[in-house]
């Protein structure tokens, strides 16, 4: 999907969706694991751009070979457990029963 007329980060700005970037960095995955996880999936890898930004390569090539990785390796994280386990937004990192009202309280 590489075109010479236009730049890595251009061609970053016109994915939008977690299939996008997967098919674009040529990463295989399942569809349904992508249905359901596909948030979880772009946050993560927003997540480890970030925590990696001051160590990636400043080349295209390389570059785009350490955004392919780190894609790859935040869809697997969610072929192999889950959004609840894996806790990639604040809502599942509350802690449990956090937020709890009991019915009876309600009333009150």
């Amino acid at each position: 999907m590489h075109d010479d007329d236009f730049s890595f980060e251009d061609d970053l700005e016109s994915l939008s969706s977690a299939e996008d970037f997967l098919d674009y960095f040529e990463v295989e995955y399942t569809p349904s694991v992508v249905h359901v996880n596909r948030l979880h999936i772009l946050q993560r890898f927003h997540d480890y751009l970030a925590r990696a930004a001051d160590q990636l390569p400043e080349a295209e090539e390389p570059r785009r070979m350490a955004y392919k990785t780190l894609l790859e390796r935040a869809y697997l994280d969610f072929v192999k457990s889950d959004a609840l386990t894996e806790k990639v937004f604040k809502v599942f990192k509350q802690q449990n029963g956090g937020g709890f009202v009991p019915l009876s309280q309600l009333a009150k």
